[in-house]
This record gives structure tokens, sequence and C-alpha cells, in this order.
């Protein structure tokens, strides 16, 4: 996905886990973070409670949708992302992307990978990797502060 290009619809889950929503619940309302993980992706667990910090203390400004992305047979296990999501506190929906139809959406080849749409739901922000959630932070804070100035 390139800048300014717009959210995808939400559509091809084989699960929703801990509720579903789709593109027309989280455009219009606030700015959108999803971010890509994968069971089997040690930097992803890593950076977890960072997200979860993140999910919780913008609570009221931001939405947050996980998205997992299978890199294997082995990801493909509904239990096992189950328990993954509960031992490292995803509560937050998850899009489980096993036939990877949004994972080709945004032309995703990350985990972790983390995507910062603004209110209209246009793509202001990528990045991949375990490091840079000072990056993240800060791109977040920018979309937020956007959004106060217009209201």
């Amino acid at each position: 996905m390139k800048l300014r290009e717009s959210m995808p619809e939400l559509t091809g889950a084989v699960e929703w886990l801990n509720g579903e929503v789709t593109r027309e619940d989280l455009v219009g309302d606030k700015p959108t973070l999803i971010h890509f993980w994968s069971v089997s992706c040690y930097l992803c667990k890593e950076a977890m409670p960072q997200v979860n910090q993140f999910r919780d203390e913008y609570k009221d400004k931001l939405n947050v949708v996980a998205v997992h992305m299978p890199r294997s047979e082995e990801d493909l296990d509904i239990e096992q992302i189950k328990q993954v999501a509960a031992e490292h506190e995803i509560i937050q929906p998850i899009f489980v992307d096993n036939e990877h139809k949004l994972t080709e959406a945004f032309e995703n080849q990350y985990v972790p990978a983390y995507y910062v749409f603004d209110r209209e739901g246009k793509l202001r922000h990528f990045q991949a990797g375990g490091s840079g959630m000072k990056m993240l932070e800060k791109r977040v804070n920018r979309v937020l502060d956007e959004m106060e100035k217009t209201e």
C-alpha cells in the first residue's frame, strides 16, 4: 500500500476473534492502527506489550485491529492463535487471515507490520519490524493532532 491510499475492506477472514469490525465501523470515527502479527513471529510477541500499552493508552482516540498473518502451515491452527492471543493479552478484534486475503489487499509482506489510517481511512504511516515503537507513537499522535485541529 502507498501513503494516502484508502483502507481496504476487512473481508476474507476465516474467523474473527474478540469481535468483528468492518471498514465502515472504523472510517469516519477516529484513526485506526492495524497491526499484522503471527504466532510464529518472535518479534511480534516481543513488541506486543508495547502494542497493548498503546491500545490501552489511546483507547478513546484510536481504533486498534490485529491481523493474524500465517507464515507456515503450523500458523493456521485457530486454537494456537487463540492461545497465543490470550497469552499476549491481544483483546482487540483479530482478523484471522489464513487465506492471506487481507495480507494481499494490503500488499503486506512483513510481521510485525503497522498501518496507521486517519479518520477518513487514508493510510498515513506504515512500518515493519520489531523496533520503532516511538516512531509509531509519533505518527499516531500527528494524525490525532491533525484530527483535533479540524474539529
